[in-house]
């Protein structure tokens, strides 16, 4: 009986050492794998296996006449449907419009959801009359998840490019806010909050971004990784080159934080995901188990002098990314996309990949299109000759 209460007391002191062991070593691991700034590249290729769209459907969103241009998709999900947000330059400058689709490949275009200013009205004057590009906000960043967008304040939300002068991209231009407590599935007029919250002109802009300010995505980490529960990753242009041409209008991608979707403060000094040469933009972020995943284009990198094409980063902390090296996820290979290839926004549901893309073709005529992770076959979209 002594012998047998001895083994029971040692099982039990063994077992427990077990456990501090593995509590230990579990703890490790989660303190090692939060303070790790890399990601090795063998998991990103295991990142690339589940997001790669090799099966171009073709055109899903076209402009309604060659005098207009379709950029920028943002899809969302709410109720059995789907939402596409996306932007048109019709030569006097951007606004956003909604379209709707049940099965992500035929779409339905509704109407505007940022416009003009009114000419007649003193809005004609604001710092964003001609020009309120804009991206959704808020949603669901798990990939494969529901896509929805999150309510905050008792609002949806989305952020914007905002402009005053006429033509594509022309003057100075800042990143805005609207938001709605009304039926996102429904088009009508977001509204505006007052100034912009990020500009050229602000006394802390930073040496990266002193020129124009462009596409903007938010996300909400509950978490508070970085202290605020909002961060918004956006690209901009600077001039540090004392106006050398080569060097001059590199875009690059930052970050920014808030408490409070109103009021922002920029994040670090420098970049987070940049190169040398060319532009890196439009950043979209995903999650993929414990990893977050940064969608984005490159345009004109070195080496590259001519082409745009749709990429990935990853990151453990929302600050520090890790470049994807391998092949490109999207890039010019057919004619309707055929001169640019580029500005990701990706879903993936009921087991299928959906990679929205702009294409570009040869005569400059600009619209949505979407490749997959399984072939679907081919759209019947064309451009307006």
């Amino acid at each position: 009986m002594k012998q047998q209460k001895k083994l029971n007391f040692k099982m039990k002191k063994w077992f427990s050492n077990i456990a501090v062991s593995l509590s230990i070593l579990c703890a490790f691991v989660g303190n090692s794998k939060a303070q790790q700034k890399e990601v090795p590249q063998n998991f990103m290729q295991q990142i690339y296996e589940q997001v790669k769209t090799p099966y171009k459907y073709g055109m899903v969103i076209t402009p309604a006449d060659s005098a207009k241009k379709v950029d920028c998709p943002s899809v969302f999900r709410k109720g059995k449907n789907w939402y596409m947000t996306y932007i048109v330059f019709d030569g006097r400058g951007y606004e956003t419009w909604l379209a709707k689709s049940k099965n992500l490949l035929q779409w339905k275009t509704l109407g505007k959801i940022l416009s003009f200013g009114d000419t007649t009205n003193a809005d004609a004057m604001e710092w964003d009359a001609n020009q309120k590009a804009g991206y959704i906000a808020l949603q669901d960043v798990s990939f494969g998840g529901s896509y929805k967008l999150q309510k905050y304040s008792g609002k949806h939300w989305l952020s914007f490019i905002g402009g005053k002068e006429t033509g594509y991209e022309s003057g100075k231009l800042s990143i805005g806010v609207a938001s709605t407590n009304k039926n996102i599935a429904k088009p009508h007029e977001w509204q505006r909050i007052g100034d912009p919250i990020l500009s050229m002109t602000d006394i802390d802009v930073r040496w990266w971004e002193n020129k124009k300010l462009f596409k903007s995505s938010i996300i909400w980490d509950k978490s508070n990784t970085l202290g605020k529960p909002f961060v918004m990753y956006y690209n901009a242009n600077g001039d540090t080159s004392n106006n050398t041409p080569k060097w001059r209008w590199f875009e690059r991608i930052g970050m920014a934080v808030s408490d409070d979707m109103i009021n922002w403060q920029r994040y670090q000094t420098d970049p987070v995901v940049h190169h040398k040469i060319g532009i890196t933009g439009d950043g979209v972020i995903q999650k993929i188990g414990d990893v977050w995943v940064m969608f984005y284009f490159g345009a004109f990198w070195e080496g590259r002098k001519n082409e745009t094409f749709d990429r990935f980063a990853c990151s453990y902390d929302l600050v520090n990314w890790t470049d994807w090296t391998g092949d490109d996820l999207i890039k010019s290979s057919e004619p309707y996309d055929i001169k640019y290839a580029h500005k990701p926004f990706v879903v993936k549901w009921k087991g299928v990949v959906y990679h929205f893309y702009c294409a570009v073709d040869k005569k400059d005529h600009r619209g949505i299109a979407v490749a997959t992770s399984v072939d679907k076959g081919k759209s019947y979209l064309e451009f307006v000759k």
